[in-house]
């Protein structure tokens, strides 16, 4: 089961272990899909906020 994080800075500190991260844009969120050896964590974001969140990420980035 994937978890949820709200807090941002934790979720770019768990992308350096991360394979991957998956970007769904939807109509008024972004959400971001962080894979990790173990399980997958997601982070909803306002559209605004999710390219300087997106630049952030140490990790390979794959849109859908």
């Amino acid at each position: 089961m994937p978890s949820e994080i709200f807090d941002v800075e934790k979720f770019v500190e768990m992308s350096e272990n991360a394979k991957y991260c998956q970007v769904k844009r939807l109509k008024d969120t972004v959400k971001l899909k962080l894979r990790t050896p173990n399980k997958l964590y997601t982070l909803k974001v306002e559209p605004i906020n999710a390219e300087e969140t997106i630049k952030k990420l140490k990790c390979e980035i794959r849109e859908l």
